[in-house]
């Protein structure tokens, strides 16, 4: 799978580990970057990587601060 092919909600699913709903879910927040193609859901796995590690980075910092505060 490269990185310009459409996935589907459940290769999403699979790749992240977690139920469709989720997927669903986060794509109607517009949380997860994806777009509809005749009213299915579609994501670019570049976008969803990309996605991973904004993620990662947003959570980071409240891992250092739960660290100086348990200290």
């Amino acid at each position: 799978m490269d990185d310009s092919s459409a996935l589907t909600v459940r290769e999403v699913a699979g790749y992240l580990n977690v139920d469709e709903k989720t997927i669903y879910r986060l794509a109607k927040r517009g949380d997860l970057p994806g777009f509809k193609v005749a009213g299915i859901w579609r994501f670019k796995k570049s976008d969803i990587d990309q996605w991973i590690e904004r993620q990662k980075l947003a959570a980071a910092p409240a891992k250092t601060q739960t660290k100086k505060t348990a200290r």
